[in-house]
């Protein structure tokens, strides 16, 4: 169990993934600073209720992920743009909110999944996620997916398909990737009809 910021947000991020941020809020830039000196990270948890600026009145799940800085650059403005990548999903069984609005919380680190093929019934997956990394905003993420994974493929698409955020963190927290990849197939198939 360690103690880590944690940064609440409208969006998530899966192990292996990448997210671009634009920070500027004092609580935040501090974060970042001591996360950058102490080379550490934090954790990134999404939001049920509430907005990224609203600090006491947030209500956020209790499943994120730990996130390290992978890139960064300091804008004349005095915002700081970073790029973090996902490492480990985390349970967070109980957090607290600072003076300053930052929340901290204690994490525990859950299993990581074991690499799964893609079956064959969810190729279909694959393609959607190969059109998905052709954004210009996700290609410029330079992401590195295995295809062949079912897993990568899961936590791909549970990040990029425009689903509502308790249908991303109901995936998100999925332990078993062939079920989230049958789940994923049955929302493209509503989006669909």
């Amino acid at each position: 169990m360690m103690n880590m910021p944690l940064f609440p947000l409208n969006t998530l991020v899966c192990p292996g993934g990448k997210l671009p941020l634009r920070i500027f809020e004092p609580r935040y830039l501090d974060m970042l600073k001591a996360c950058l000196k102490e080379e550490s990270g934090f954790v990134i948890v999404m939001l049920k209720q509430g907005g990224e600026a609203d600090g006491y009145a947030s209500r956020f799940y209790q499943v994120g992920t730990i996130v390290t800085i992978v890139d960064f650059d300091q804008c004349d403005d005095g915002i700081l743009e970073i790029t973090v990548e996902g490492q480990s999903r985390v349970h967070i069984p109980s957090f607290q909110c600072q003076a300053d609005g930052l929340w901290c919380g204690d994490v525990d680190i859950t299993m990581e999944e074991s690499f799964v093929a893609l079956p064959s019934e969810y190729l279909e997956l694959k393609s959607v996620l190969q059109a998905l990394v052709q954004h210009p905003v996700v290609k410029e993420l330079n992401m590195d997916i295995d295809y062949g994974d079912g897993r990568q493929v899961g936590w791909r698409l549970t990040e990029l398909l425009p689903l509502e955020n308790a249908q991303k963190q109901c995936l998100f927290e999925m332990n078993d990737p062939i079920h989230r990849l049958e789940k994923i197939s049955d929302q493209l198939d509503l989006m669909g009809s």
